[in-house]
């Protein structure tokens, strides 16, 4: 101690979902000159023994708030209370002093508390940490399910924090027994409103589980072994976020090992919030639970179909998807299939998009089907209407003397009826954009392409006659009008127009203005 050769190491404390470190936690060690870097296993125990423990605590903290003023806001700092210092009143303040000296700000302090520490004087335990609280620490418990009275200290205490034991967390991939250990106290973290953190992670496996289990954080050597105060830039930085792997077997072990509260709670805002029919069928293929969506389509009560076989409900549909729940049945996934209810008294024909999932035991035996079904009737009948409307449209337009043509807000040509394809000979591909200008009159290309930028310009309609060749080699005149459309915001978005066939029109104006001028008819009647 004369030596100050106790100093902190840091181990980062990093968020699940994202891979950002949330803050690390102080971790002791002696630097001993000749024995080399010493963990506090060895050390603590006498330093507790001799009565020493505070000045070490108080060496610790000063060198661990001094490093951590680095740490980027909101990271925070963590430190273990040994349990003769829950015995010291005066504990509160030396934390609160250590940090000020430092300007460390106490919200982001984290003091870690052990289950043995809170044993031997559980009402000084709670002054102090009442205290801890009134500064503004947050307050965790440590190897949390190793003690003997956790309920009870997490009823009495005020933590905000529950730290999964490296011992459930290491076993947890390979030991049932330790999943549902972690499962029930992710759960229960979850339901009292606590951040969870596992410790001693060092496999991406057993980050996959913690994540579907919905533990928030996570501490150990995969994320970074502890470092000295040196290398506490390195160990903030942050790490990749684990993705999720579908195939992975571990998606099954953990629907075994949520909490049955919790799977109760979830399956319950499923049911009565999901926008489809949504029901569970027994092996011999009776309802076993239904929601009201699809008992609203079935026309029959909810309570009417628990214990009732899904042939005596819907027998008119049953043949239909019967083989599809056979299917579900021998194991394999029956997803997306249309089904169709001929029409009643009471309701037209209805069509279905239906799904069987089948359910897996610890033992991959199905012990039963989960149903999803969405009512597709209004989709398909637009769908229908649409396709009906199209046709017409096509048909109208294919019948249409006229050339009915669209532009968009910069006058490129992005639809011309058919028939100008087979007037012009020109491919629609070719018409697109500009490209229709290539079939006008070499004197009229000009004057057409000036008329649609002034449009552009004013928003004042489009009229303007040009003669077309055709795929004969002739020239007709044609006469195109359009007007713009806009949207909410008064915005041109598009023109549309046609084009009508004048040739005879201009041709018998050619005629009488060329009679008149030959003084076979009055100049004004040929105007």
């Amino acid at each position: 101690m004369r030596n100050e050769e106790f100093v902190p190491f840091f181990q980062p404390v990093v968020a699940l979902r994202t891979g950002e470190v949330a803050g690390v936690e102080v971790l002791a060690r002696w630097q001993h000159a000749n024995l080399g870097v010493v963990p506090p296993g060895v050390f603590i125990p006498i330093a507790e023994q001799d009565g020493l423990i505070g000045g070490v605590t108080a060496m610790l903290m000063a060198k661990a708030f001094a490093a951590a003023a680095m740490l980027p806001d909101p990271q925070w700092l963590a430190l273990n209370v040994s349990p003769h210092l829950l015995r010291d009143l005066a504990f509160p303040k030396r934390i609160r002093e250590a940090a000020e000296a430092v300007a460390f700000p106490l919200n982001r302090v984290v003091i870690e508390i052990t289950e043995s520490a809170l044993l031997e004087n559980l009402d000084h335990a709670q002054t102090i940490s009442r205290e801890l609280k009134a500064q503004g620490c947050r307050l965790a418990l440590d190897d949390f399910g190793t003690g003997y009275s956790s309920l009870l200290h997490l009823q009495s205490l005020p933590f905000d924090e529950l730290k999964v034991d490296r011992s459930f967390v290491g076993s947890m991939t390979e030991r049932r027994e330790s999943r549902k250990i972690v499962s029930a106290v992710v759960g229960l973290g979850q339901s009292l409103g606590m951040e969870t953190i596992a410790e001693g992670v060092e496999t991406e496996e057993q980050v996959e589980m913690l994540l579907l289990l919905g533990c928030d954080m996570g501490q150990g050597w995969l994320f970074g072994k502890p470092v000295p105060a040196e290398q506490l830039c390195d160990a903030t930085i942050p790490r990749p976020p684990v993705k999720l792997r579908l195939t992975s077997s571990c998606w099954r072990d953990i629907s075994w090992n949520s909490p049955p509260g919790q799977r109760l709670s979830h399956l319950q805002g499923l049911y009565e919030g999901a926008p489809a029919g949504l029901a569970f069928l027994s092996p011999d293929l009776r309802y076993v639970s239904i929601n009201q969506q699809l008992a609203e389509m079935h026309d029959t009560p909810v309570q009417e179909h628990l214990g009732r076989l899904v042939s005596e409900i819907i027998p008119v549909l049953y043949p239909q998807i019967e083989p599809h729940l056979r299917r579900a049945l021998a194991g394999d996934s029956v997803t997306a299939v249309e089904i169709t209810q001929p029409a009643t008294e009471r309701r037209g024909a209805q069509t279905f998009l239906v799904s069987y999932l089948p359910a897996f035991d610890e033992a991959g035996e199905v012990v039963g089907i989960s149903v999803a079904i969405v009512d597709i009737t209004p989709r398909k009948r637009a769908e229908a209407a649409l396709r009906e409307s199209e046709d017409h449209y096509r048909h109208m337009v294919e019948l249409n003397p006229q050339i009915p043509w669209v532009l968009d807000d910069k006058g490129m040509a992005t639809m011309i009826s058919p028939r100008w394809q087979q007037i012009t000979g020109m491919s629609e591909e070719d018409s697109r954009g500009r490209g229709f200008i290539n079939a006008l009159h070499p004197e009229d290309r000009e004057r057409v392409t000036e008329v649609i930028e002034r449009s552009l310009r004013t928003a004042e309609p489009i009229d303007v006659e040009c003669r077309m060749r055709t795929s004969g080699g002739e020239w007709r005149w044609i006469r195109s009008r359009g007007a713009p459309r806009r949207d909410e915001t008064g915005r041109i978005i598009r023109w549309y127009g046609s084009a009508d066939d004048i040739d005879a029109h201009k041709r018998l104006e050619d005629e009488l203005r060329r009679r008149a001028d030959e003084g076979r008819i009055p100049r004004s009647e040929s105007d």
